[in-house]
């Protein structure tokens, strides 16, 4: 295995989960998580919230959206790219799958609030909202890892 085979599965699996799983030769994972993601997207309607989110259309991104389906998008997603960067030989670390964890749970509140959560009076939406979300549950998963590691290493 050479030295960046963990971050090139991670950047896959951030392209389109279940890339990062073939990647790592674990084809069964991939094709499920390929399935999971190709299910939720459309009958969530993903793709065109994203498009009209892109173009500003924030309260048509959340009427497209199937917010039933779309809540299941940041865990599919984030456990996709967290086993992926495991299975490549990433996060050995204690406490290291504390980041994806918490950004999958964040980016899930994310999306329950995006109907009526404002940003400086703006509705951010289904799409930017989970995106800013998570990038919150990453910093906080990090803290939280290096406070445990602190914890466990005073011990």
């Amino acid at each position: 295995m050479y030295k960046y085979k963990p971050v090139e599965a991670l950047f896959w699996s951030i392209a389109f989960p279940g890339f990062g799983q073939f990647l790592n030769g674990r084809f069964l994972k991939g094709v499920v998580l390929l399935l999971l993601e190709f299910s939720i997207n459309v009958n969530s309607n993903l793709n065109t919230a994203i498009v009209s989110s892109f173009l500003g259309e924030i309260q048509l991104a959340i009427d497209q959206a199937n917010y039933q389906w779309l809540m299941f998008y940041p865990c599919v997603y984030l456990f996709g790219m967290w086993d992926a960067y495991r299975d490549a030989g990433g996060g050995g670390e204690p406490y290291s799958y504390m980041a994806f964890v918490f950004a999958a749970y964040f980016g899930t509140i994310g999306v329950i609030y995006s109907k009526q959560f404002k940003l400086f009076g703006a509705l951010i939406g289904p799409i930017w909202l989970p995106i800013i979300f998570i990038f919150i549950g990453v910093g906080f998963g990090l803290m939280l890892k290096r406070l445990l590691s602190l914890r466990l290493t005073s011990d």
